[in-house]
């Protein structure tokens, strides 16, 4: 098989996606927290193997301004949103952010009026002038990470790593055509692909669904099930000693109530509480389950997103885009 420039590129970006979430996916399992300085080191390949391949593409200065925007908006996440005020009290990063965003205004109007006789029509349909395809595909990178940010803001996406994340591998792979596929032929005949930031999150999603089955195999493994009744919790939860808690990532489930007759009681919840308890309000509990007597309680893991994303890279990139299959083998 030849080895043209589009495979060097491709497979370059798959050792960088691999590598990047492999940390953030250790960090985020150990920590439950991903710094910023991670997603700032591992912009750099990104950003410039987006470049790289621009050049390839023999882009122009329109196109390069445009993805220059988009590497700004997702930088917000990172560095924080610039205003003018803060600008006008000699903050430096708000300034640079600002006059980041000038320029790349300019970039990205110039471009849609110098494109703007390609429609996205024949994008879709691969059609049109090759420049003005380009510049289309630079540009929806935006919406990508914007429907990222406003998932993160509306607290769909409850962690900001994983917003950042999905926000740096859109940076990875601006588009399919970017991504290798070896084991499909699905993806050069589809003609609309969701995104392959939010593919990884369906992929990743997919993993989700073992987790009940894993659950209950553990639970009957350590004798956590010993009732009926305790396969209310067992699917999702399993006990750990009492002492444990404040060590390990999870919600404690096991609490107290006063019963009619002014008597403590156990009880065990079967969701996590809405509001996370301080460490001085898990303490408290802990005590008075110890004063009944309870040396074990039900826990639900808090479980870190990017664990899930990282295994869900090798299926992003040996198959592609999971509805895209699904389609295809319906068809």
């Amino acid at each position: 098989m030849e080895v043209t420039t589009d495979h060097v590129l491709g497979w370059t970006r798959v050792g960088v996606l691999f590598l990047g979430m492999a940390w953030a996916a250790w960090m985020d399992h150990k920590d439950r927290r991903v710094p910023n300085e991670h997603w700032i080191v591992w912009a750099k390949p990104a950003i410039f193997l987006w470049g790289l391949d621009l050049m390839v593409q023999g882009a122009d200065w329109t196109i390069y301004l445009t993805a220059f925007g988009v590497v700004a908006y997702a930088g917000v996440s990172v560095f924080g949103r610039p205003t003018l005020r803060d600008a006008r009290a000699g903050s430096g990063m708000d300034r640079v952010f600002i006059a980041w965003y000038l320029v790349s205004a300019i970039g990205f109007i110039a471009g849609a009026i110098r494109y703007q006789t390609t429609t996205p029509l024949e994008v879709i349909l691969g059609e049109g002038d090759e420049l003005g395809m380009l510049w289309w595909r630079t540009a929806s990178v935006f919406l990508v990470i914007l429907i990222i940010d406003l998932a993160w803001r509306l607290r769909l996406l409850h962690g900001g790593a994983d917003a950042k994340a999905l926000m740096w591998v859109a940076l990875v792979f601006p588009s399919w055509s970017t991504v290798p596929t070896p084991l499909s032929s699905v993806m050069g005949d589809t003609l609309v692909a969701l995104p392959v930031a939010v593919a990884l999150l369906m992929w990743g999603g997919l993993a989700f669904l073992l987790i009940p089955f894993i659950m209950l195999v553990l639970n009957i493994k350590k004798g956590a099930l010993r009732s009926i009744g305790d396969l209310r919790l067992a699917w999702h939860a399993t006990k750990i000693p009492i002492d444990e808690v404040l060590q390990r990532h999870v919600w404690m489930l096991t609490t107290t109530m006063v019963r009619p007759d002014g008597e403590g009681e156990a009880i065990h919840r079967s969701r996590a509480p809405r509001r996370t308890p301080s460490e001085e309000e898990i303490q408290e509990e802990i005590a008075r389950l110890k004063s009944l007597g309870v040396d074990q309680v039900w826990v639900s893991f808090k479980m870190p997103l990017l664990v899930f994303l990282f295994p869900a890279v090798l299926p992003l990139v040996l198959l592609g885009e999971p509805t895209a299959l699904v389609m295809a083998w319906l068809g």
